[in-house]
């Protein structure tokens, strides 16, 4: 039975490939930072079947130690302080954790067991202010936040490492993804509980910023296959992953409220103070290398996501007295 150590396992996509890894006959190890309050609700429906260790990527003992004594074959780092927003209020904080945990996962690992494969969490928000469309492994970052800035630093340390040191080690390129996993500070999440509250009575209106901005966005569930699937190659690499369809906020609300058969008109209202300072415009993946070398290619598209989405936030809100608990379904 192999082991995989999963960092950020109590996130969407950590709740998501412990399960898929879990399927596939894995021994799952996920690390949580010690926190006075812990919040385990996503991987809640898999206690007992893996096994939770206290580390921290800012403690680079505590990752060695974790490493020695867990002797994983495969790393997924996925942990980082991923909520744009809040890294221009935490920029230093959002560099720490997003950029030089990488490092120190990294070295981790050449300190340990340097045949340990190495997953890491890139993201779309490095092309930023982007110069080609769709995007490609080989377009240039052009990064608008904080955080896509210290996902580049992650990206290329990453990079350095398997080209310095001979590391396995990859880098998923994975552009926006969503469930009823998501944190309600993101987008997605916030209408599709907004949609959930105007339905069931709970509130009469929803406060959204820029409505134009456009993402490819895709399942998450679907996105954690592919993260698998980079690290079973016989050479590492590092790949998009995305839907290839691009939609606007807009089109994301649009389609949460005509779900449930409100008018998104009469219940949404514009806030500036929602704005980004510095806003991404569009993203548009270009997957084909996925496609080719992993076999890999989404199988939930937008509005069923959308839909799924909302489901869940009234299922959720009615089995809880309309309390904010983040959904494990």
């Amino acid at each position: 039975m192999p082991t995989a150590l999963i960092t950020g396992i109590t996130g969407q996509d950590g709740s998501y490939l412990a399960e898929t890894l879990l399927g596939k006959g894995y021994r799952v190890v996920g690390v949580a930072r010690r926190s006075s309050t812990e919040k385990f609700e996503r991987v809640e429906h898999l206690q007992g079947a893996i096994e939770i260790i206290q580390a921290d990527l800012l403690d680079q003992m505590s990752l060695i130690n974790v490493m020695k004594r867990i002797q994983p074959k495969e790393v997924y780092n996925l942990a980082a302080q991923s909520f744009v927003p809040t890294s221009f209020e935490q920029p230093v904080l959002t560099a720490q954790v997003t950029a030089v945990g990488v490092t120190h996962m990294l070295e981790a690992i050449r300190a340990t067991d340097p045949t340990i494969r190495f997953y890491q969490a890139s993201s779309s928000e490095m092309f930023g202010k982007v110069r080609t469309s769709p995007q490609t492994e080989d377009t240039p970052f052009y990064p608008r936040s904080p955080y896509g800035v210290a996902k580049c630093y992650g990206h290329w340390i990453t990079v350095n490492y398997r080209e310095s040191y001979d590391l396995y080690a990859c880098s998923g390129i994975l552009f926006n993804h969503e469930s009823p996993r998501r944190g309600l500070e993101f987008v997605s999440r916030k209408v599709t509980d907004g949609v959930a509250r105007i339905t069931l009575g709970e509130a009469d209106h929803l406060r959204l910023g820029n409505l134009r901005a456009q993402r490819d966005w895709g399942f998450a569930g679907d996105y954690v296959e592919a993260m698998w699937r980079m690290l079973q190659q016989d050479e590492p690499d590092d790949y998009v992953i995305a839907t290839g369809v691009m939609h606007s906020v807009e089109d994301l609300v649009r389609i949460a409220f005509a779900h449930k058969g409100l008018d998104w008109k009469l219940h949404v209202k514009t806030d500036q103070s929602l704005v980004r300072p510095a806003e991404v415009d569009h993203l548009l993946g270009d997957a084909a290398k996925a496609h080719e070398k992993l076999g890999w290619r989404p199988k939930v598209n937008f509005e069923e996501m959308i839909e799924m989405m909302v489901d869940a936030d009234i299922e959720r809100l009615t089995r809880n007295g309309k309390t904010s608990v983040t959904p494990t379904t």
